[in-house]
């Protein structure tokens, strides 16, 4: 099987191309992404030289440049991690997140149409559904109304939407997962558990936005590379499948949390000015996923968050990369 997984070089995008290459060995995996900031190549050179492996430097709103890597390839499946994911770099430069969000995954499904693509994967948020009131108990389904509260998430929820459409008019085979917060190895610095530890660990203040009473349900990258896995390979074409972990936790205590690991005095946390339309609380309920594929999430968020901080610490010169920006120069070719 023939595998290719756009936005390979980013975060839940290698975890997922180690995650088949680990446990399915005989399959070709080809990582397509353009390398935009938060794509890191590096990430992937332990897999260069490898037999199944394939890293191609492209952009999926370039239709030539997808058809000549489906005509080359002639892949059996598409899983589409990539997007522009930051949601106050979309509230500074929405049109970025309208391009890559929504007209690349038109290109991609277009090209899925004209090569006969037997399954496309899209991987969504629990943004597009907005959000909870903190004091309230109730979970996002898959049926919840879409109600998008960022340029990120409203582009996000638009590319949902062409892929259900494709579905319906054209028969396109196709699923969409919409998972809660990711963390683990290999993300960005930008993102709150990555950002607090390498702020720590340089000595400088933590900034919380607003009071830190915005609450996220948390999600072990593995955990939801295992259910991409069995969405791909078992879900129901036409169907969408949330993807959470039940576990909520506050901004301020995860932030807590992370300063008790790593032995750091609390008085380093800051509160910053809130972030504009910030959304309050996410959940989502999973039952779905659950009772059709059988999954379940593995890791608890304590051990998680343990097994995420001892990585950044052990990886130092991987997040030190980043911030000289050297990583942008480390490896030529692809």
């Amino acid at each position: 099987m023939t595998i290719i997984v756009t936005g390979g070089a980013g975060f839940i995008g290698s975890n997922f191309i180690f995650y088949l290459k680990k446990n399915h060995p005989d399959y070709r995996v080809v990582a397509f992404d353009a390398l935009t900031y938060a794509g890191n190549r590096m990430t992937l050179m332990p897999l260069d030289g490898c037999e199944g492996f394939r890293f191609v430097c492209g952009d999926i709103c370039d239709p030539y440049a997808v058809d000549r890597l489906l005509n080359e390839e002639k892949p059996d499946a598409i899983v589409n991690f990539a997007a522009e994911s930051h949601v106050d770099r979309s509230i500074d430069t929405p049109d970025v997140f309208v391009k890559t969000n929504i007209l690349g995954t038109a290109t991609l499904l277009d090209a899925c149409l004209k090569h006969g693509i037997a399954r496309f994967h899209q991987i969504s948020t629990d943004e597009v559904y907005g959000d909870l009131p903190l004091d309230s108990s109730t979970l996002f389904t898959e049926d919840t109304p879409l109600r998008a509260s960022s340029p990120y998430s409203a582009s996000k929820a638009s590319a949902d939407l062409l892929v259900q459409a494709y579905y319906r008019t054209y028969g396109l085979p196709v699923t969409i997962s919409r998972s809660g917060n990711n963390y683990g190895a290999y993300q960005f610095p930008e993102k709150l558990i990555p950002l607090m530890i390498v702020k720590a660990l340089k000595g400088e203040t933590l900034p919380v936005y607003g009071d830190g009473k915005n609450v996220r349900d948390w999600l072990y990258v593995e955990d939801h590379c295992r259910a991409i896995d069995l969405i791909l390979h078992h879900g129901t074409p036409g169907e969408i499948y949330n993807v959470g972990a039940h576990q909520e936790i506050r901004n301020i205590d995860l932030v807590r949390m992370l300063c008790q690991i790593l032995a750091i005095d609390e008085a380093r946390i800051t509160f910053v000015a809130d972030r504009k339309g910030h959304d309050l609380r996410y959940a989502l309920d999973a039952a779905k996923l659950t009772a059709q594929l059988g999954w379940k999430p593995k890791t608890m968020f304590d051990t998680g968050l343990q097994k995420t901080v001892d990585w950044y610490l052990r990886h130092r010169s991987w997040w030190d990369a980043i911030l000289t920006g050297a990583y942008r120069t480390a490896y030529e070719g692809g």
